[in-house]
């Protein structure tokens, strides 16, 4: 069962195409707008490949158990994100079929996505998330821990940081989702200079309520889901 009623392929085409006006109008200062990733953690596989008529190639999953009854219908149809927490004992299940992880937070799982990776003879794109706003009940690192995380990384073969991940809350006012995006374009540009993090150019935030704000912020990926499949 969908949380969104079925979409026709007319007006998922007519939401992408607004979404994308919006994002190339907002990141002007940065040269070029992010890249969407269209999330369908709450849409069938069938509503998913109309994506593909709408010019959408990146897709992003919160759960592995969904994303694996999905890919029957999608595999080699998108580049697939996986934007949810991921626990340690789902890596093995990905591995082959998602092409970067958006949300490693802690070192058990940045090592087990290493040691699944040499086993499967792949090498996996990951994110860190962080945790810019103080929420306890969010995953994601403090900035204090971040320096240690990549010297971590930096050891590893079979992962590459490639940037830093964050979520908002909610109801957060914009002005103050504004203010802590432009942080992390700040805290990316830091931790490109820290052992570990020379690869990182990728800057994943904003959703349906605030990606806007984020292109403005100079995100380079944003994960928009209800502005999508509202029919």
């Amino acid at each position: 069962m969908t949380a969104f009623e079925p979409i026709t392929a007319e007006r998922l085409a007519e939401n992408v195409y607004r979404v994308r006006q919006v994002l190339e109008r907002e990141s002007q200062a940065f040269g070029r707008p992010p890249r969407l990733i269209a999330v369908t953690k709450y849409v069938s596989a069938s509503q998913a490949l109309l994506l593909r008529e709408a010019g959408v190639t990146d897709i992003g999953e919160n759960r592995v158990q969904v994303l694996r009854e999905k890919l029957p219908l999608i595999s080699g149809k998108f580049s697939v994100h996986l934007i949810g927490r991921l626990q340690t004992n789902k890596v093995k299940y990905i591995m082959k079929d998602v092409r970067m992880i958006h949300s490693v937070d802690r070192v058990g799982l940045l090592r087990e996505i290493d040691r699944q990776a040499r086993l499967n003879g792949v090498e996996m794109d990951a994110l860190v998330e962080m945790n810019i706003t103080g929420e306890p009940q969010k995953g994601g690192l403090t900035e204090d821990a971040l320096p240690a995380f990549l010297r971590e990384a930096s050891e590893l073969e079979g992962v590459h940081l490639r940037g830093l991940m964050t979520m908002m809350p909610l109801d957060a006012p914009r002005a103050y989702i504004f203010e802590r995006f432009t942080h992390m374009r700040v805290l990316l540009d830091r931790a490109r200079q820290l052992p570990g993090g020379q690869e990182m150019e990728e800057l994943s935030m904003g959703m349906s309520q605030d990606y806007d704000l984020a292109a403005r912020a100079g995100a380079t990926m944003v994960r928009v889901g209800s502005a999508l499949w509202r029919a």
